[in-house]
């Protein structure tokens, strides 16, 4: 991969693949852990480590977002996000998809990046933020 100005990145469309998943519902916080987790691993060794953090047998460990955690063995201060771990292997998952359609299925393919975005508020979780919900109303002056 070279590298452009900048943090970016450019890759090679005929050498790579690339998944994407937007409005997760998952923590921003442990989906940045889980996917520093996984970085640098080979697919089947992120693939283990994902269904091995669901089934809590193995702890991510929290590197920035780890204020009052308990430490777990051999790990330090981490948790068991199951929620953003399963999110983050259907996209590993699906990459890996993309990979093998392409004939790239390679043993030194790793894991490099993950573009992470947050969900959208929706009306129904959050109905005192809808849009217009208070433009009707008239406020009354203050009489003293």
């Amino acid at each position: 991969m070279s590298t452009n100005k900048g943090y970016t990145t450019v890759s090679d469309p005929d050498t790579s693949a690339k998944a994407l998943a937007k409005d997760q519902p998952v923590s921003p916080k442990f989906a940045r852990e889980v996917a520093g987790m996984i970085r640098g691993m080979k697919v089947e060794v992120a693939v283990k480590a994902l269904e091995d953090v669901i089934a809590e047998e193995r702890p991510v460990p929290l590197k920035r977002y780890n204020k009052r955690v308990s430490h777990k063995a051999g790990v330090g201060p981490g948790r068991y996000p199951v929620k953003a771990s399963r999110a983050i292997l259907g996209v590993v998952r699906a990459q890996h998809q993309t990979l093998s359609t392409k004939d790239l299925s390679h043993p030194i393919w790793q894991y490099q990046r993950s573009l992470l975005q947050e969900a959208k508020p929706s009306p129904d979780i959050c109905p005192g933020h809808r849009e217009g919900l208070h433009s009707g109303i008239k406020r009354q002056p203050i009489l003293r």
